[in-house]
């Protein structure tokens, strides 16, 4: 086959893909690759996206064939396919199909259980009804035997009459597929959804401020690609957007289109309110008819916003815990996962349990740091919708952001010090470098027009800086009451600057702020560098800036390095200033349009 070197794209043995994105096929070659690529790294010249097996079932998952995928590579390469990328391709996609989860209604038999012998508690694995089974259907003998053989999985289910077929009991939905991923298997769930107690839901034309509710192409795009046409298969699973791109409006679309009881579960209890907040403004429901659980309230009502925190409480490590009940409660027709990037590892065994019930999470980044990726795959369900940082923002849908890298050198007095501490301790004196409180001030008087978040992760680093500019401190401890009016003047502009902890990091709506100045973080977290700069991308007139303080020298250069990564993957560009003395940013701001 000819290859055309005036093509965009170079597929790689290890299948990296390379995009030159100056190549006038460039923007329609990368809408042929999100079906079925990640996007790793897309600075200034060349995006590097990369094939997986999460990528090709994502794909897979959403009817997108490896015939497609090959089609697609041959199409806009430069150079021929290395053969092995084609087989691996073929081969991997393939896979998906081969076990499909079906129901199993009228299975009658009397001894069906797992082998008790490999059962790890017998309490678990009860015999069921008839109609809470489910059947898997192998489409290989050999695969049959593979999996037959497998003690582990003799845990939850049992070969059937059916040739190549397993029974299980319908609460081992999720587990049973989450053990498969964990072998690099997936499965095809063809299992009907409940529809769930029925709730009339409708998204206003007009919101409580008299402002038009329009609801965006992606958004709508987004919430379809969940719904599906409501056969099996559809109804579940994960939608990516960036930070300030209006993933709350996506969730309340879902809502409007299924018309069911909802469960929303989110990171804290700001974000509880937030999104009582925005379903009271931009939907019909009364707001008697929204319920808050969280520490403080635990009221249950057909739409009923919880914390993860209160899920996943209890006693003590060997009681149980105590708020799981609540999944089961009020006919769920839907559970919305805020932030399903931070799902607790003890949430995902009840979302095992939960594969009856249309599920979607959001999220900005698929990054986790345990790299559990694949439990949310089979858990709450593949990637069905991905839209690049840096396309929206290019459509305007996002504000424009300038990331600046401000390196500056360890205090003097903290020399010794850290020259003899240990490694964990080195980057808590790095992180705290009394500097920083010089910069941080500097910042502030420089840029006056400019509504600020100083965002860290060491209290007493915060408290001081917060005494020190005179403004107010969100953390951990602020109690709820007063941590929302704190933010709702600052929404109204009655605060200008605010220093906020690393409860700031998720679902905290603040459409105004304009810049944020990271002065500590949780080492190389490339999740939490995401979603501090998302405090400052909802859509506004005004550039965005996000300044990232850094001790040079020292083991915050490492870490600082491995968290601008994620941001670096998605175009954007970490302007370096060295800072000496005040004067150091007369040249920052000329170079950023200041002055």
């Amino acid at each position: 086959m000819a290859y055309d070197y005036n093509n965009p794209l170079i597929v790689q043995g290890d299948r990296t893909l390379l995009l030159d994105v100056h190549n006038p096929l460039a923007g329609e070659c990368r809408d042929a690759l999100i079906p079925f690529a990640e996007l790793e790294k897309s600075p200034e010249h060349m995006h590097t996206y990369r094939l997986s097996s999460l990528s090709l079932w994502n794909a897979a998952s959403a009817g997108f064939s490896y015939k497609d995928a090959i089609e697609v590579l041959h199409k806009y390469s430069k150079f021929e396919i290395p053969q092995s990328v084609e087989v691996w391709i073929e081969e991997t996609a393939s896979r998906f199909g081969m076990i499909r989860m079906v129901s199993y209604e009228g299975y009658d038999d009397k001894d069906a259980q797992p082998d008790s012998s490999e059962t790890e508690n017998s309490e678990e694995q009860k015999p069921q009804p008839k109609h809470e089974y489910l059947r898997l259907e192998v489409m290989s003998d050999i695969l049959f035997t593979q999996l037959e053989a497998n003690s582990a999985l003799r845990k939850y289910m049992w070969p059937c009459p059916e040739k190549n077929s397993f029974a299980l009991f319908l609460t081992d939905r999720g587990t049973v597929k989450q053990k498969l991923m964990e072998l690099d298997l997936p499965v095809k769930d063809e299992v009907p959804l409940i529809d769930g107690e029925p709730l009339e839901i409708n998204l206003k034309k007009v919101t409580g401020a008299d402002a038009p509710l329009n609801i965006r192409d992606y958004q709508y795009e987004a919430a379809q690609a969940i719904v599906g046409d409501r056969k099996p298969g559809t109804g579940f699973g994960t939608i990516v957007l960036p930070c300030g791109a209006g993933k709350t409006i996506v969730g309340m679309t879902i809502m409007s289109m299924l018309k069911t009881n909802t469960l929303i579960v989110t990171t804290n209890i700001t974000a509880v309110h937030q999104w009582i907040d925005e379903l009271c403004d931009k939907t019909d429901v009364p707001r008697d008819m929204i319920g808050e659980y969280t520490g403080e309230k635990k009221t249950i009502k057909p739409i009923t916003v919880a914390t993860y925190q209160i899920l996943t409480w209890r006693p003590d490590k060997v009681e149980p815990y105590p708020h799981f009940s609540l999944f089961r409660q009020k006919g769920w027709g839907l559970i919305i996962y805020d932030e399903v990037h931070l799902l607790p590892a003890p949430v995902f065994r009840v979302v095992a349990e939960l594969q009856a019930v249309r599920r979607v999470g959001l999220t900005a980044t698929l990054v986790r740091e345990d790299g559990c990726q694949g439990h949310v795959f089979c858990l709450v369900g593949p990637k069905r919708y991905d839209v690049p940082w840096k396309q929206l923002e290019q459509s305007g849908w996002i504000a424009k952001a300038q990331c600046i890298e401000v390196r500056l050198d360890l205090d003097e007095s903290k020399e010794l010090e850290y020259a003899v501490a240990e490694q964990r301790a080195k980057h808590r004196i790095a992180c705290e470098n009394p500097v920083k409180l010089e910069v941080v001030q500097t910042l502030v008087d420089k840029f006056s027009s400019d509504r600020i978040l100083v965002i860290g992760q060491y209290l007493d680093q915060l408290v001081e800086i917060s005494k020190m500019l005179k403004v107010p401190i969100i953390t951990g401890k602020t109690p709820t009451a007063e941590r929302d009016q704190i933010y709702s003047d600052f929404k109204a502009g009655k605060i200008r600057v605010l220093v906020v902890s690393k409860v700031a990091n998720f679902a905290v709506d603040l459409p105004d702020a304009s810049m944020a100045i990271q002065v500590s973080g949780t080492f190389g977290s490339r999740q939490e560098e995401a979603q501090r700069l998302g405090r400052v991308l909802r859509k506004k007139e005004r550039m965005a800036r996000f300044f990232t303080l850094i001790t040079r020298n020292t083991v915050e250069e490492d870490f600082g390095s491995n968290r601008q990564k994620f941001l670096a993957e998605q175009g954007y560009d970490y302007r370096i200033i060295k800072y000496n003395n005040p004067s150091s940013f007369d040249e920052m701001q000329e170079a950023i349009g200041e002055k």
